[in-house]
């Protein structure tokens, strides 16, 4: 089922007519409203607003939270507008519920963009303005950017690498980080010779953790900025080795030869999200594939938080290793809020981006213009001269191909296409389908959405 690009199609007319008013008014405000460098911070304190952000950071509401929660941030934005009072609504399975939400138009005021066509991005959200203008303050305005105009900012831009346990490393005998499929699956099997710990957790159960590995196909994988949103819809046969220990067959082959060499959990489907953060804080986990965005999460976890180490994804391109920088979910400003909360979501955006410190705090890249600052998560892919670099957006009319290619071929690459991932686990485990015949699978089905939507496929 093509769920994404019904629910996308559904969505547009349902919002068309959300936006009138009675009287036939619209209510929306994108056209003439505030802009994102308009707004100075430490201006207009006496602004009054009751504004509702909905956002998957569900952990974060809980006063328990390891890191900084909800409240305190809120906290500290009030010390600057004392009368912008922010509600936040915690949603679960964010990615299918956040949509449900727009069809249903009530949500609030400010959300976390889900996975939508960007040529209806000002059918539902406020544009920041230009990106000339907002990447004059903003260093990552790509993710939503459509037809010159940005949509959202980023709450995070994170580094893509490997959580591991330091003291298990050494237990095992390692002591260089791996830079290849071929060391990385090496250092496993040294972890399980020598040491207890689980060598590579899947953290299969969870559904959304299997995702991670897609993101490691782009600039990781390729060392190309445009790869992902300019080339991959083009690309003939693009989970194919190409030969080298590169491309997405080597990412997502790591994932598959660990299974079947039992270097993972016992029971894949046993895997528990919330107890392998402990788990890998007291090493009974080596090693788990995510965003640094968990690396904070899993210090907090436990009493060995210089236990934690995090290095660069085991591919290295033509003697270099790459990470991108990518946009985690981006704030999204409601286009049929009235004038007055737009304006106070807009300062509530700013305020996170440049004062919060969020980003910071929960492992990630620096977000505003000025701000050069790497927490200590990046210190080892400093130290082997690890490069950053963002992607870059696609190119004009081809804003939404890489969106429909996803929906026809229901890979859903780096889009919530969880159970694709899982299946690798589930067929390495049982022995039942070669790795190659998989790609195989997944290449037909990218060629045949290449025909059905009438993309040039270069050869």
């Amino acid at each position: 089922m093509k769920w994404r690009k019904a629910t996308a199609m559904s969505l547009a007319g349902v919002m068309a007519a959300s936006v009138m008013s009675v009287g036939g008014v619209s209510t929306v405000f994108a056209a003439d409203g505030v802009k994102y460098t308009d707004i100075k911070l430490g201006e207009d304190t006496d602004t009054k607003a009751d504004i509702k952000l909905i956002t998957n950071r569900t952990d974060m509401l809980d006063s328990d939270y390891a890191g900084k929660n909800w409240d305190a941030y809120l906290k500290e934005f009030n010390e600057m507008y004392p009368d912008i009072k922010v509600e936040i609504e915690g949603v679960t399975d964010y990615a299918q519920d956040s949509l449900l939400r727009l069809q249903g138009g009530d949500w609030g005021d400010i959300m976390m963009i889900p996975e939508v066509d960007k040529s209806d991005l000002s059918t539902y959200f406020l544009s920041y303005g230009d990106v000339d203008s907002v990447k004059k303050e903003v260093k990552y305005p790509n993710r939503w950017l459509y037809e010159n105009e940005v949509y959202g900012i980023p709450i995070t831009v994170v580094g893509r690498g490997v959580l591991y346990n330091k003291k298990v490393f050494k237990d095992a005998g390692i002591t260089e980080l791996p830079k290849t499929p071929d060391e990385f699956i090496a250092d496993l099997k040294a972890v399980k010779d020598k040491t207890d710990a689980i060598p590579l957790y899947t953290n299969y159960a969870a559904g959304w953790t299997m995702g991670a590995w897609d993101d490691y196909t782009g600039i990781t994988a390729t060392g190309d900025a445009k790869y992902r949103n300019q080339e991959f819809a083009h690309t003939k046969d693009p989970f194919s080795d190409p030969g080298d220990g590169t491309g997405a067959y080597n990412v997502y082959k790591i994932l598959y030869d660990a299974v079947a060499d039992g270097l993972t959990e016992d029971d894949y489907s046993t895997t528990d999200w919330e107890s392998s953060k402990g788990m890998l804080n007291n090493g009974q986990i080596a090693t788990m594939v995510l965003g640094s965005w968990a690396y904070p999460q899993m210090q907090g976890a436990g009493d060995n938080a210089d236990d934690i180490g995090y290095f660069a994804f085991p591919i290295t391109v033509d003697g270099k290793q790459y990470s991108p920088a990518d946009e985690d979910y981006c704030f999204g400003i409601n286009a049929n809020s009235d004038e007055n909360n737009q304006k106070a979501s807009m300062i509530f955006v700013k305020w996170m981006t440049e004062k919060s410190g969020y980003s910071y705090n929960e492992g990630g890249l620096p977000i505003a213009v000025g701000d050069d600052d790497l927490p200590e998560v990046y210190q080892e892919f400093t130290d082997n001269n690890v490069e950053f670099i963002s992607n870059e957006p696609a190119l004009e009319g081809e804003e939404d191909v890489l969106n429909e290619l996803n929906a026809d071929s229901e890979l859903m690459v780096g889009a919530g296409g969880n159970e694709k991932i899982q299946e690798i686990v589930e067929h390495a485990s049982n022995g039942d389908e070669d790795f190659d015949d998989i790609m195989k699978e997944w290449n037909e089905k990218w060629s045949d959405a290449q025909d059905t939507d009438d993309v040039e496929v270069n050869e």
